[in-house]
């Protein structure tokens, strides 16, 4: 049954979560793993974050955004703020970070996402930038310097908590009638309308839920790294975290996933290179466009289904053969 393949997928998922948590937290109160494993470790979480997220906007609902970084950046100020000025605790910090977020993508959603295609990337590529100098120019949270300082609160208990509520948040979201929604809109938007479903709304709701999780991220950074500059949330950053959706496969979150996970390991091995690793890092991009346009999943999900039996349902068989 349909249902219970899902269940049975669900519970296999979060047995396999723990499975991995409770690895690599022996690994590092072993201390068998280095700093440098454990940076990126913390890192590929906060970008399965960010992935999973631009998933939601760029592959499911088909908008193509180029402003996470903005959001991002709003969370990681916000939940600093609040950890330093205010002794929130860690937790609520980040999601009043998170919130803050949302509340940013509703104010930049509303007025553009009747936009398509090109105008809307250059709409959200502009707010990304006016978020960073707002920033730059604000003294209160350091400007050019940056704000530094942040209590070093993310640890891999909380990163691995907040990763995966965010990716079954965010996959239950598609699972469910207002995920189909989005990905009708996706799939053709004048279709969608004559439907009765109302496209602005859900590109609205589906930009805040991307937005929430990419300040959730931010906070996640910003208190790790102990200090954050606007540098850090450029345009580079927005096209790094697309680079990660678009090579794992547009549409997939279990490919987002893959996608965050392959591009950080390639960051972090190609460190020691730096004269060599903006060539390595380009041509392995075009060799995976040629040959994997669709990224390294498409639009599939990792899922029980090949445990189905080949010869299928025999009520399924007699019915075609009838």
């Amino acid at each position: 049954m349909p249902i219970l393949r899902k269940l049975g997928t669900f519970w296999t998922f979060l047995a396999s979560s723990f499975v991995i948590y409770g690895v690599i937290q022996l690994l590092i109160s072993t201390n068998a793993i280095g700093d440098v494993a454990k940076t990126t470790i913390i890192m590929i979480g906060i970008n399965i974050i960010l992935t999973v997220s631009l998933n939601l906007i760029n592959g499911i609902t088909g908008q193509f955004s180029l402003g996470h970084a903005g959001f991002m950046s709003v969370g990681a100020y916000v939940s600093a703020i609040m950890t330093l000025d205010f002794n929130v605790p860690f937790p609520l910090a980040l999601l009043i970070g998170g919130t803050a977020a949302a509340a940013s993508g509703a104010i930049i959603g509303i007025p553009t996402l009747r936009l398509k295609g090109d105008y809307l990337a250059i709409a959200t590529l502009g707010f990304g930038e006016i978020i960073r100098i707002i920033f730059l120019n604000t003294e209160y949270v350091g400007g050019a310097a940056g704000l530094s300082g942040i209590p070093n609160k993310t640890t891999w208990l909380w990163l691995f908590l907040f990763t995966l509520l965010s990716v079954i948040m965010i996959q239950n979201f598609i699972r469910s009638k207002h995920g189909r929604a989005c990905i009708a809109i996706r799939e053709n938007e004048i279709a969608a309308e004559a439907m009765g479903i109302n496209t602005t709304t859900y590109k609205v709701i589906a930009f805040m839920i991307g937005a929430f999780f990419a300040g959730i991220a931010g906070g996640l950074s910003a208190h790790f790294f102990y200090v954050i500059s606007p540098s850090s949330f450029g345009f580079m950053k927005s096209f790094e975290i697309l680079l990660m959706v678009v090579l794992g496969g547009l549409g997939s979150t279990s490919g987002a996933i893959l996608g965050a996970i392959v591009i950080t390991l390639l960051f972090t091995a190609l460190a020691e290179m730096p004269e060599l690793r903006m060539i390595i890092y380009s041509a392995s991009l075009v060799l995976m466009m040629i040959f994997r346009p669709g990224g390294l999943l498409g639009t599939k999900e990792v899922t029980l289904s090949f445990l189905k039996k080949k010869e299928g349902n025999p009520h399924d068989i007699a019915s075609r053969s009838a």
